[in-house]
């Protein structure tokens, strides 16, 4: 269970953290959300695909790592890809939420925090989290943006679905692969944008996805599921 603290510069300056990636610190999962301002850097090195929150049935967009659950594919001595995604650069830090009053009012003000509990947090090897003069290291800065795009991720996304809703482009997707080694894998709950009915996108439709920016952002999502292909050439290499 995690054990947040909020982040500050003198409780925690001395703290460092791990940040390679190896059999004693990975991310073993089989994928992970990712919101639409990382989508143009993501749809280099991995599929695109939504799937639909237990939780709320809302649709969200995930990038996937692996072709079975436990497996991260991108994970050989480093993490092997251009562009981490922030759900998971982001590292032991999270963000938070403190009430203070503003004007007369009480307003949530978000806040970083850090799981002291992570295997990945210690004060003896890997980043420093504060330089010796109290101020943010590179490596929080770079945590912070990473933060932020999670933050901003959620209302980008619901305006995102809400589009390729309003024009019915979403549709299930079934990957139904078959190894080198004839083992078959099957994986099912997945969705992707209809390229038909894409490239069929005329008058109001089309320019009201163009202007947003997001007729680039769904041609990217189409275009990356040719890296399933990848996962599956690492997993008949392994």
């Amino acid at each position: 269970m995690a054990n947040h603290d909020i982040l500050d510069n003198k409780n925690h300056k001395d703290l460092k953290v791990i940040t390679h990636f190896d059999n004693d610190f990975s991310e073993n999962i089989n994928s992970a959300l990712i919101f639409p301002t990382e989508i143009k850097a993501a749809q280099r090195d991995y599929p695109i695909l939504f799937v639909k929150n237990p939780e709320t049935g809302q649709f969200q967009s995930v990038v996937l790592l692996g072709l079975v659950t436990g497996e991260n594919l991108y994970i050989n001595n480093g993490w092997q890809a251009s562009y981490i995604p922030a759900m998971i650069a982001k590292g032991p830090f999270t963000i938070g939420f403190e009430e203070k009053e503003q004007n007369g009012e009480k307003v949530k003000q978000p806040i970083v925090a850090i799981d002291m509990d992570n295997a990945r947090v210690n004060k003896d090897s890997g980043e420093s989290i504060f330089l010796d003069d109290g101020q943010a290291s590179p490596y929080l800065q770079q945590v912070n943006q990473s933060l932020k795009t999670l933050h901003e991720g959620s209302s980008h996304s619901q305006e995102m679905f809400k589009a390729f809703l309003k024009n019915d482009l979403i549709e299930p997707i079934a990957l139904n692969i078959e190894l080198n080694n004839s083992e078959k894998i099957s994986l099912q709950g997945n969705y992707t944008l209809n390229e038909e009915k894409l490239a069929k996108l005329s008058g109001d439709a089309l320019n009201e996805l163009h202007t947003s920016g997001l007729l680039r952002v769904a041609y990217f999502i189409t275009g990356s599921l040719d890296n399933i292909q990848r996962l599956v050439d690492i997993k008949n290499n392994q």
